[in-house]
């Protein structure tokens, strides 16, 4: 391996000296870059091509969610089975072949809701097996002091995606039609399985599953993994609260600034870019931000300060104040996130062994983002009944509500989240080797007692 696949000794010069770091970046720019032109370009293709009432549009961003639910835990164990690398790479051309499908179904006039629905779910079949690999493949890319760092700069790929995305989304569905605009995303697919394929890091084989362990023993040792970790577990209770009232904003904010505010697909993708600019700011905020409050600080302080923002969306009207009383709502409640991501991410990375990484990372993703179906169909009923703006109403106080798992917990009492060595579970996980551990002990318990005593524990990275 050459040095510049190599982290400097101590973790100095940052994850961008390493080029295959770079290349992982540069994928992840590729593919969400296209991926926020259809978050524009395909509900508008139920909206304005097939003229979709309000809850087949819920339906529609259900289905793309719904493979977290159907495929969510046997994809854990299945991708701690295989590397990483190549199933991410085929998972990408899965999603461009799949993309591909609706403009060329539009060119011979075929095209259906049922197709859009197909198209949904195969898609997020696939991107459930990319997104469970990826994180769990970062960690062999990075050393673990510099996976805030790491994290931080994905975020900040994923949020100028967000902010330069949709923009171009809604000029790109104006010129030539939401139908036709997808082709971006299923080249965004294919540039990212390009640059993955260019990595140098050599990746070994997982070790055999042991002699008689199924695919069922293996799920159940992730989940029991996530179960018994109390910090994990209200951190998987938050985000999923989170990700259902998510759901529902996404079921209907198009519906809402089209049919309601009154914009065409132009100024649709521009209030969605200038809603992500918070996220961008978050990203590059992240790190001073644990640095200088605290892990477990900035995750309870992220969501609690910038939720009530959500309330400016039921707030907004029709005409240019009900576009940007709508993007300001969004990019505020969009830093919190992001800021809350990357501190909670890296946690998980930094304290999980590396032989449990996929499952951990599946159980929580099937526990966090197993709400975003149920939340876009209650966000399509609400709308299709009562109309957008009581559905984002209930979206924005179950945004506000969404800290309170945080406040009754432990992490409240917290400057710090405990580190490898004492990110303690059922399988003695926070042994930095990966090996199960032998005394017993629940070393976050340790930790969170010595939190609620004045005594900060270790942080997540070694900084």
């Amino acid at each position: 391996m050459s040095d510049t696949n190599r982290a400097a000794p101590g973790g100095t010069g940052g994850p961008l000296r390493l080029r295959d770091f770079r290349l992982l970046l540069a994928g992840a720019a590729t593919g969400q870059f296209g991926a926020q032109v259809t978050l524009v370009a395909l509900p508008l293709v139920a909206v304005l091509e097939l003229d979709a009432p309000a809850f087949q549009v819920g339906l529609l961003t259900a289905a793309e969610t719904a493979a977290f639910l159907l495929v969510g835990l046997p994809a854990g164990a299945l991708t701690d089975r295989l590397r990483k690398r190549p199933l991410m790479i085929r998972a990408d051309l899965v999603r461009a072949a799949a993309m591909a499908s609706i403009p060329a179904a539009a060119l011979a006039d075929v095209l259906t809701m049922v197709q859009l629905y197909a198209v949904a779910l195969v898609t997020g079949v696939a991107t459930v097996f990319f997104d469970v690999a990826h994180q769990s493949y970062l960690p062999q890319i990075l050393p673990r002091d510099q996976l805030v760092a790491g994290n931080g700069a994905l975020e900040t790929v994923r949020s100028t995606a967000h902010v330069t995305g949709p923009g171009i989304g809604g000029g790109l569905v104006q010129l030539v039609g939401a139908q036709f605009a997808v082709v971006v995303d299923a080249v965004g697919y294919l540039l990212s399985a390009l640059f993955l394929q260019r990595v140098g890091r050599t990746e070994e084989a997982p070790g055999p599953a042991a002699a008689g362990t199924s695919l069922r023993k293996e799920i159940g040792e992730g989940v029991r993994f996530v179960f018994g970790h109390p910090l994990l577990r209200v951190i998987a209770l938050t985000t999923g609260l989170a990700n259902l009232c998510t759901a529902v904003l996404m079921a209907t904010q198009t519906v809402h600034l089209v049919r309601t505010v009154g914009l065409g697909a132009g100024g649709l993708g521009l209030v969605l870019s200038a809603s992500a600019v918070g996220g961008l700011l978050g990203a590059l905020c992240a790190g001073r931000l644990a640095a200088r409050l605290g892990q477990a600080r900035v995750i309870l302080l992220s969501l609690l300060v910038t939720g009530p923002f959500a309330l400016a969306w039921p707030l907004s009207g029709h005409g240019l104040t009900g576009a940007v009383l709508f993007a300001t709502g969004s990019a505020v409640v969009s830093f919190g996130a992001v800021v809350y991501n990357v501190a909670q991410v890296s946690f998980r990375q930094s304290m999980c062994p590396p032989r449990l990484l996929g499952r951990m990372n599946a159980t929580l993703r099937f526990l966090m983002w197993g709400t975003l179906p149920l939340g876009a169909l209650i966000g399509g009923a609400l709308a299709q009944t009562y109309g957008s703006r009581a559905a984002l109403a209930w979206c924005a106080a179950g945004i506000i509500a969404v800290p309170l798992p945080l406040l009754l917990s432990p992490l409240r009492r917290m400057r710090d989240l405990p580190g490898p060595q004492e990110g303690g579970g059922p399988d003695g996980a926070g042994a930095t080797d990966g090996t199960p551990g032998t005394d017993g002990t629940d070393r976050t318990a340790q930790a969170t007692a010595r939190a609620d005593d004045g005594e900060s524990p270790a942080p997540a990275s070694t900084r």
